[in-house]
């Protein structure tokens, strides 16, 4: 499974230029507070419109600005956990998976429910409702439930976000199993160093709207000079990290 990017998007002030491609495992899409990577979620998933550019997903046209092709999100093939979990609070969190399996087709290979309930360590939560789960354990279902969809391609926007350390590292064991389990590419979003290190296989790194490099871990995060450019102010340590928005 493979994903190929060449996005431009301008809105207001602020402009994004990114081009990357993936081909499996987790890639970091890594840099400061406003530096594209939601807005590059959300284009690549078809929540926004790009101003120009292209996005293949294993060979299928997704996006073509110049050929006038938008595929809607929701015939896309992606599975995209936002920032909050956004579960139906009307539905138990058996219910809350099951949604996200009721519109998939049957295929080899698709992942089943029993797998991703063991996988995200969900057995005990299938009757409770959203209102009673921690945040941690809210990100799971939404992961969960995105899996169930049957995606070619998982979006994780900074998952761990307003978790506390012990429910953080917690749920990045979560998202570690599924690089083996899961035979799909999955982009998670980050600022923090230390995740990136732990999870990704490669790593893009924006810095305003721009990407300033990309390779594994160790050409990018694990490098201090590639992270910087003379006219770049540098991004945040690891210490003073805190949950942000793009």
């Amino acid at each position: 499974m493979s994903l190929q990017v060449r996005l431009e998007h301008a809105q207001g002030d602020f402009s994004l230029e990114c081009a990357f491609s993936i081909s499996g495992g987790i890639t970091a899409l890594f840099g400061d507070s406003g530096a594209g990577k939601t807005t590059a979620l959300d284009l690549i998933a078809g929540l926004r419109r790009a101003t120009a550019g292209q996005v293949l997903l294993d060979g299928r046209l997704l996006f073509d600005a110049e050929r006038r092709v938008d595929v809607a999100p929701h015939r896309r093939g992606i599975g995209y956990v936002f920032q909050e979990a956004r579960l139906f609070p009307h539905l138990s969190v058996r219910s809350n998976l099951l949604y996200g399996a009721r519109r998939r087709q049957a295929a080899p290979g698709v992942v089943q429910f029993d797998e991703v309930v063991a996988l995200l360590g969900l057995e005990a939560l299938l009757p409770r409702q959203p209102a009673t789960l921690s945040g941690g354990e809210a990100r799971r279902v939404a992961i969960g439930r995105a899996l169930l969809s049957a995606p070619q391609l998982l979006l994780l926007d900074e998952p761990t976000a307003a978790l506390d350390e012990a429910r953080r590292h917690e749920l990045l064991d979560y998202i570690d199993g599924l690089r083996d389990r899961i035979g799909i590419p999955v982009i998670h979003v980050s600022h923090r160093v230390d995740e990136v290190r732990r999870l990704a296989d490669r790593v893009v790194v924006l810095h305003e709207g721009k990407v300033l490099n990309q390779g594994s871990p160790e050409q990018t995060v694990m490098r201090p000079e590639a992270l910087h450019r003379e006219d770049a102010p540098s991004l945040p340590d690891e210490a003073r990290d805190r949950p942000r928005r793009n």
